[in-house]
């Protein structure tokens, strides 16, 4: 199948960019990598009226510290992420989960922004940011705002953005030398879409975990943290059997979503799984 006839532009600058989107109204679509894009556009799932070609904007690209924020623009791509020496200093957690996008093709072409923007309960970028306490910087018709990655992601494939709007970057805060994290996601075969996932962040002390956040993806309609876990394990000396009361009230507060390959019984398995290798693995 081939997609439906649409314009093209491509915008020098973001007030450019803000100023067809405003004239397109809902019929417009933004596009960068395209690696979701393009196949709903072939199969004429998405038929924008104008496809806003947003490549050569200067004001979404690049990573960098600033204070105490890393800054990460939203065309930069999940390798220049993979690569990048600030990511690895300042944000682990994004190196650490990187390899698990897909594969190298795609993660050369698709972008951070892309992802987030999109809201696939299943993909890394979100739970990562949710678990990073991430704030997005959104730009629209009246000026910027910010929104915190726990506000963004609202339902399935759906977030905060509104149609007259374009996700700039993303500013997180820059880990401490007292950081942990852990990532880990379980898929049939490596690149395929996960069948639950999970990011873990903490401040170590010893064998105490402190400022905790337990992010899972792929097992609702949005990324989903496990508060209980959280605030259970969070100042506490971590034992086998903190780990196992963690456990337990993790699969109690959070009731997964059965998807077309797997049932809502094996994901809700796969949580408690998870999680206890996480914290395993952040106190070893």
């Amino acid at each position: 199948m081939k997609a439906a006839a649409f314009d093209y532009a491509k915008p020098k600058a973001l007030t450019e960019a803000l100023s067809l989107l405003a004239e397109a109204g809902e019929d417009a679509r933004l596009i960068a990598g395209g690696q979701t894009l393009l196949a709903t556009l072939n199969l004429r799932l998405s038929e924008p009226s104008i496809l806003i070609d947003i490549t050569n904007l200067e004001e979404l690209k690049g990573i960098a510290v600033i204070g105490d924020r890393l800054r990460i623009g939203a065309l930069v791509t999940h390798t220049e992420i993979e690569d990048s020496k600030l990511i690895a200093q300042h944000a682990p957690l994004l190196k650490a989960a990187v390899p698990h996008i897909a594969h190298r093709a795609i993660r050369n072409l698709g972008t951070w922004g892309g992802s987030l923007a999109y809201g696939d309960p299943a993909a890394e970028w979100p739970a990562c940011s949710l678990a990073l306490n991430a704030t997005m910087l959104i730009a629209g018709p009246d000026g910027e705002r910010r929104i915190s990655a726990q506000d963004f992601f609202i339902d399935l494939y759906t977030t905060s953005l509104e149609p007259n709007e374009i996700l700039v970057a993303t500013e997180i805060p820059v880990a401490n030398s007292n950081q942990v994290f852990y990532f880990h996601e379980l898929a049939r075969r490596h690149g395929d879409y996960a069948v639950a996932g999970v990011a873990l962040v903490a401040n170590k002390a010893g064998n105490v975990l402190s400022d905790c956040t337990f992010t899972f993806f792929s097992v609702g309609a949005t990324p989903i943290m496990a508060t209980k876990a959280q605030a259970l394990v969070d100042g506490k000396p971590l034992s086998d059997e903190l780990i196992v009361s963690a456990v337990a009230a993790t699969r109690l507060e959070i009731e997964a979503i059965a998807d077309i390959t797997n049932s809502a019984e094996t994901k809700q398995h796969l949580i408690g799984v998870l999680l206890e290798r996480g914290l395993k693995h952040l106190i070893a």
